[in-house]
């Protein structure tokens, strides 16, 4: 808080992809900024999403050509901007003689999505082919299936890029930080904004004409919708995730669910596979942490069996699950979710202007728009071009350290320029792998230094994603983990082993299934009534966030 300014031309609230794009952008102009995120960067939907950078086939049919358009548009901007974040990846779509959709209904579409991106990308399979492509995938009255290609990203570390680009621009960003108000003059128009630190409490205000609220889900709340016929309806979309040992798939596969013929996607991801998503109202108060329902993962689960029997696929076998909330704009509530437009809407009052909806893909469209919407409020502010790079790349560096290409290109694509200094600077050691992921060590000690990590929860599930990739979220490697960061992030002991029992304890509340536990206190008392049976000297320790049993005999 110290370090913000007095005054700026603009104050971004809301650290999410839209938050960081528009800040992105804003800051390459040279336009005086600042961003206020009240969580961590990318806390929210933006780092639960479906991975996918994608032009939205679905969206063909429920006639939304625009969208894809765009859609298509951005992603193979991305795929040439971004090579190591943003990836291409195959799908394939198998067709059965009982389920829909049909042959010529997928060719269709297939048609039409390689037509906006002006080159053909999609083949017929037949189902020989389908099965050597997805093994283990149900053969009963498959007659074929298409191959296409779309893109996947890891979602938090494009949303640490865009805000790591602002700030070399000479923009300020702040996670942890709320936006108790916004002020305004006596004629009613912006005049600034009180921010608090969430965690010490400080308080203090900054003079700005214009503010852009893009809190995605939490957006009314801030700055209520100015069209009574339209509102935020929050949709919470889950994911299973499974090791690829468990999920053999080596590309993405696209299936409609027998329950209810939604699409649901199984998508091998930085070593793992998801399935997902879900899309249901979320009944929950927006303040509570979204997580998966039992239902959820039994809806999951049932399409995963029905597309691949053979495997015997239990929640057991899964090693961790996401949820979060899209911020969809309704005008409908007859609709269901999956019906709804994933197009964004924009609206403004006298230097407030409110962005929700979009799609993960546009997040640049829609960052440009929520600009332009803002123009009047910042007239120095040069004229907003989709034409130009969004991202820069960096040179390898003069040394290889060993650092393998594939590698590096990888580290540039999440880290841009700044690439060279995680090499540079890292023991040889470190620029291995961490087992079972495709992080390297190295990033861990730069990310802690670096990217504004408050917490122990903010470094495993955001800035890398070893927390949803790793059983009990990688809990294997905190010794290891610790030597590395905690001399960077100046914690004592004792604050390391608070962090560690809060990220434990978080982790099963958001990404485990405390369904399939027995409740902590239930399991207590029964350890506890052993020990007095057994004569343990010991008494067992739950301190440290773990269910294990440490006794001496």
């Amino acid at each position: 808080m110290n370090h913000l300014p007095d005054t700026c031309d603009l104050l971004i609230i809301g650290g999410g992809v839209t938050g960081a794009g528009i800040f992105h952008e804003t800051a390459r102009l040279g336009v005086h900024v600042v961003l206020v995120e009240q969580h961590d960067f990318a806390w929210g939907t933006s780092s639960r999403s479906s991975k996918l950078i994608h032009g939205g086939l679905r969206y063909l049919k429920e006639g939304h050509f625009l969208l894809t358009w765009d859609a298509v548009k951005e992603r193979e901007r991305l795929l040439r901007e971004a090579p190591g974040l943003v990836t291409p990846i195959a799908f394939v779509a198998p067709i059965y003689k009982d389920r829909a959709p049909g042959r010529w209904m997928l060719e269709a579409g297939l048609s039409i999505y390689d037509l906006l991106a002006a080159k053909r990308r999609h083949r017929f399979l037949k189902p020989e082919e389908i099965v050597v492509q997805v093994p283990f995938i149900e053969r009963h009255n498959l007659v074929g299936g298409y191959e296409f290609w779309d893109a996947q990203v890891d979602d938090a570390r494009l949303v640490l890029r865009l805000i790591a680009e602002g700030q070399m621009a000479g923009g300020k960003a702040l996670n942890y930080t709320t936006a108790l108000s916004v002020d305004r003059d006596p004629r009613g128009w912006v005049s600034g904004v009180t921010l608090q630190d969430v965690e010490t409490g400080e308080v203090r205000s900054i003079r700005t004409p214009a503010v852009i609220n893009a809190t995605g889900y939490w957006a009314e709340r801030l700055h209520p919708q100015t069209n009574a016929k339209r509102h935020l309806r929050p949709l919470r979309g889950s994911h299973l995730i499974f090791p690829r040992d468990v999920l053999p798939v080596q590309c993405a596969v696209s299936f409609m669910h027998p329950q209810d013929q939604r699409a649901v996607f199984v998508l091998p991801w930085e070593g793992v596979v998801l399935v997902g998503t879900t899309d249901l109202d979320h009944r929950p108060d927006l303040v509570t942490e979204p997580t998966i329902t039992a239902e959820e993962a039994d809806y999951l689960l049932e399409g995963a069996r029905a597309l691949f029997p053979s495997l015997g696929l239990s929640l057991s076998q899964c090693t961790a699950c996401l949820a979060g909330l899209r911020s969809v704009i309704s005008s409908n509530a007859d609709l269901a979710p999956s019906e709804e437009s994933r197009e964004h809407d924009i609206w403004t009052d006298n230097g407030m202007v409110t962005i929700a909806g979009g799609k993960l893909t546009t997040y640049r469209r829609v960052a440009l728009d929520a600009l332009k919407a803002a123009q009047p409020y910042l007239p120095g502010l040069e004229r907003l071009s989709a034409d130009g790079p969004g991202f820069e790349g960096a040179a390898p560096p003069a040394a290889s350290n060993g650092i393998d290409a594939s590698v590096w290109e990888r580290l540039v694509g999440r880290y841009g320029r700044r690439a060279g200094a995680i090499v540079a600077g890292a023991h040889p050691d470190d620029l291995h792998c961490i087992p079972g992921t495709r992080t390297i060590w190295a990033e861990l000690p730069y990310a802690a230094g670096h990217e504004s990590v408050r917490h122990l929860a903010d470094l495993l599930l955001r800035r890398v994603r070893i927390g949803l990739l790793l059983p009990e979220g990688g809990r294997a490697q905190l010794a290891r983990i610790e030597r590395l960061c905690r001399p960077v992030l100046g914690w004592s002991r004792r604050r390391w082993r608070e962090e560690v029992n809060s990220y434990l304890c978080y982790w099963r509340h958001a990404h485990g299934f405390p369904w399939l536990a027995p409740p902590e206190s239930v399991l207590k008392r029964i350890l506890n009534v052993l020990r007095k049976k057994l004569r343990w000297k010991k008494k067992i320790n739950f301190g440290d966030g773990s269910r294990n049993l440490e006794a001496q005999s």
